[in-house]
């Protein structure tokens, strides 16, 4: 019966110790976004601005040593810009607004220093991020007219559905209470996919490419 008391109190202390490695909060980022855009044939499809755009969600951080972290988490973000294209036939270019909305998961490193001022820390990320579009517009519609061929087509349909980014980070943590920090950082998101589905198949640009692009303001809370 000792035995079976000693290891239920081992086993209670071991799970202490494991809940009190994991920090979970909240964050919102204001960001600014733009989409990639190239051709091989000249300037075809080009990127002319970027455009503001808002994400947040839940920041889980585990931690496998006092300053080293495994932080991932949900994010809902906004991502795309402004782009053009020239139509041969016509002779025009058109511009296109875009704005994408994504559920991703970021799957990253944080290495954080000792206290640089009291209660504060400055922290790095590193990793990637994985996800999917949740919903689109294109000059603010679900749908879109081609003033080309006079098509109508799904904005969801302008694009795939996976995408991939590289991330990379910095900001501080500072503490505000026993188990409160506040944090701000900087981040920048690279996108890894060719997310065009549109202007090849259905304006005949042949290698059209599309990219996302995001420098974000990270400001969150975890508890």
């Amino acid at each position: 019966m000792k035995k079976v008391l000693l290891a239920l109190v081992i086993s209670a202390a071991t799970f202490g110790t494991a809940s009190a490695q994991v920090e979970i909060g909240l964050k919102v980022s204001p960001s600014v976004t733009s989409l990639r855009a190239a051709s091989p044939n000249g300037d075809k499809l080009k990127d002319e601005s970027p455009k503001l755009s808002l994400g947040g969600g839940l920041i889980v951080d585990y931690f496998f040593g006092q300053n080293y972290a495994f932080s991932t988490g949900l994010e809902l973000v906004g991502k795309g810009g402004k782009l053009s294209y020239y139509d041969d036939n016509s002779q025009r270019r058109y511009e296109q607004k875009l704005g994408l909305q994504y559920l991703q998961v970021p799957l990253t490193v944080k290495l954080f220093t000792n206290d640089v001022a009291e209660d504060t820390k400055v922290y790095f990320q590193l990793g990637a991020a994985v996800g999917g579009v949740i919903g689109a517009r294109v000059d603010g519609d679900k749908y879109y007219t081609s003033p080309v061929s006079g098509n109508r087509t799904k904005a969801t349909k302008h694009v795939i559905i996976p995408d991939a980014n590289l991330r990379l980070g910095a900001g501080i943590e500072r503490q505000l209470g026993q188990s409160t920090r506040f944090l701000a950082g900087i981040s920048y998101h690279r996108g890894l996919l060719n997310i065009d589905k549109y202007f090849e198949k259905n304006l005949g640009i042949r290698d059209a490419e599309l990219k996302n692009s995001e420098f974000a303001l990270d400001l969150g809370i975890k508890f």
